[in-house]
């Protein structure tokens, strides 16, 4: 099928999922769910579930709604009724079932990283670009309601001058140091550790936020270097980080920090930011996600304070799952929103602003703060400034 058919027909998308795991599950619950949700988009078809594992293959596409399931991934880049590949897998598999995606024609959902490097990643852009299939990252958090309409503050000045933002991803599923070895500690599996697993979410959300991010200064640091391998107790070298911090500077003259842990003791899902401008300012934690603070300098003295805005019908895309204000929207909804985003821009023919293009430019992001650790110095990562 040439990439345009599905456009033209405007029917409903047939999509092929690659991986059974946590990603795997929650982008089939999108899956099932956002033709209700979204009335404007098609809902799509559910055709082929494929996992490594045949038998839990099986198991999960009769429980999740796939007409069928499978073991080898390359047939749901060759099958000619698979319209989109969606992939949920160990980062380390991403390049060759995307590239073999797009060579085929389809259009793909993957989830982050999109590359275990900035170079892996500008290639699977490149030839997503090239078939002229339309692409998404799984960067759900930035599809938030909340975060959808502190961008739109920003953009329409009421915070004033936006002078400094304070972002950190944290969450501690590391921090026993008797947490067992896994594909996410080896380079050549998971890439870099707290940065591809974590960063890249709050890179995607600081320049979804406030556009692109000029220059850096990162440091990182292995707390952990050896961890227990879970088949034969001995302990095997930690190849990545656990910890980031990194100093920045936007294009909007805007500077910044960044902190992303693997191993924050207590913090589950700890992406948050505080953004400071002259008219104001916003709070924003993912614990509480159905909540923004927001300060503003032109209120009376002696009356100025955070208000605290719950999510409601009248912010981007809420009123579509409830009426009510308050009652909340939680993760699985937010992939139903990336659901949606990616079928309206298959429907439109039009980007989105999380594409592969986007995957890429978080990589290289992500590539500058290891070269700045490693450099000790400052990294322009303006556009043509980016490690390839």
């Amino acid at each position: 099928m040439k990439v345009n058919e599905l456009i033209k027909r405007d029917t409903s998308a047939r999509f092929g999922l690659i991986g059974t795991g946590f990603m795997g599950k929650a982008h089939a619950i999108a899956l099932r769910t956002v033709g209700t949700v979204f009335a404007d988009v098609p809902a799509p078809v559910l055709s082929l579930l494929v996992d490594a594992n045949a038998r839990k293959a099986a198991e999960d596409a009769a429980a999740w709604g796939f007409a069928r399931s499978g073991d080898d991934w390359k047939t749901v880049c060759n099958d000619p009724d698979i319209d989109v590949v969606n992939i949920c897998t160990p980062n380390h598999l991403h390049k060759e079932m995307a590239l073999a995606a797009a060579a085929a024609g389809k259009h793909i959902w993957c989830e982050k990283p999109l590359g275990l490097t900035a170079t892996e990643a500008r290639e699977i852009w490149q030839a997503a670009e090239q078939a002229g299939v339309r692409t998404s990252m799984g960067f759900n958090y930035s599809c938030n309601p909340l975060l959808m309409l502190t961008r739109q503050m920003i953009a329409a000045g009421e915070l004033g001058d936006v002078y400094n933002f304070r972002g950190c991803y944290q969450e501690d599923y590391l921090s026993d140091p008797k947490a067992p070895f896994s594909w996410r500690c080896l380079r050549a599996q998971g890439g870099s550790g707290a940065l591809n697993d974590l960063g890249t979410h709050l890179i995607n959300m600081a320049e979804f936020l406030l556009g692109p991010i000029d220059t850096l200064f990162g440091k990182l640091k292995t707390v952990y270097t050896h961890r227990p391998d879970p088949a034969s107790g001995k302990l095997r070298a930690v190849e990545n980080e656990d910890i980031a911090q990194v100093l920045l500077t936007f294009a909007n003259s805007c500077v910044g920090t960044m902190e992303i842990s693997r191993i924050a003791t207590g913090r589950k899902c700890g992406l948050t930011f505080e953004i400071h401008g002259t008219k104001g300012s916003v709070v924003f934690d993912q614990e509480r996600m159905n909540e923004l603070r927001i300060y503003r300098t032109d209120e009376a003295a002696g009356r100025r304070g955070h208000c605290t805005i719950l999510a409601g019908p009248e912010h981007p895309d809420y009123a579509n799952f409830c009426p009510a204000p308050g009652h909340g929207l939680g993760i699985n909804d937010l992939k139903i929103i990336e659901a949606r985003n990616l079928l309206r821009s298959i429907k439109e023919d039009t980007p989105i602003f999380s594409d592969f293009r986007n995957g890429w430019r978080v990589q290289s992001i992500v590539e500058a703060v290891e070269q700045s650790h490693q450099q000790q110095e400052w990294i322009d990562v303006r556009e043509g400034s980016t490690p390839t």
